[in-house]
């Protein structure tokens, strides 16, 4: 097997299992947003995009939790006020089409039943996460550049084993007269 296709492999794996770490907290975060959502609109009088918009941001803070600790935790830490700020961004874009989705059903064609509000709000929690994944991995949580990834490594590595703040030992150079 040559290199390319090896390349490209492991290049599907990692793909892969970044899909399902995403899907495991937006899996959860959908949750969240769900029951945070069905909760304020039976406890509450609120209007059902009112109810929605609360949902979301609930998700939205949980979501970040579980994108930086968990899916993302190897991704760039150096810019965090950059990557909240982006995230925020891109959350917003998918709280508007989440709850823009709810809203034209809601308040377009009255489709406002419990049951209709709650598919509505799934479908847009479905489209918004496609554009969200994309974002996300493209703008917020980005890879680390090789050069920098290798020097960390390298870091790990001189710094020895664990707790002990000692650097490994090395082995010495060989002079010239034990090379020959």
């Amino acid at each position: 097997m040559d290199h390319g296709s090896s390349g490209h492999s492991s290049g599907l794996r990692r793909l892969a299992r970044e899909l399902a770490k995403f899907g495991a907290v937006g899996g959860a975060g959908l949750l969240v947003n769900l029951g945070v959502f069905n909760l304020v609109r039976q406890f509450t009088d609120l209007q059902v995009v009112r109810a929605s918009v609360i949902a979301t941001i609930v998700a939205i803070v949980f979501n970040y939790i579980g994108f930086r600790y968990f899916t993302y935790r190897d991704r760039d830490k150096s810019g965090r006020t950059k990557e909240l700020t982006l995230f925020l961004l891109f959350s917003v874009v998918g709280l508007v089409i989440e709850n823009g989705l709810l809203f034209t059903a809601t308040y377009g064609f009255g489709w406002d039943s419990p049951l209709q509000s709650n598919i509505f709000k799934f479908l847009g929690i479905g489209v918004a996460t496609l554009f969200r994944f994309w974002s996300y991995r493209t703008w917020v949580f980005r890879t680390l550049p090789a050069k920098e990834a290798v020097a960390n490594a390298e870091s790990f590595l001189a710094e020895g084993p664990r707790g002990t703040g000692q650097p490994q030992a090395r082995k010495p150079k060989p002079t010239a007269r034990q090379r020959a």
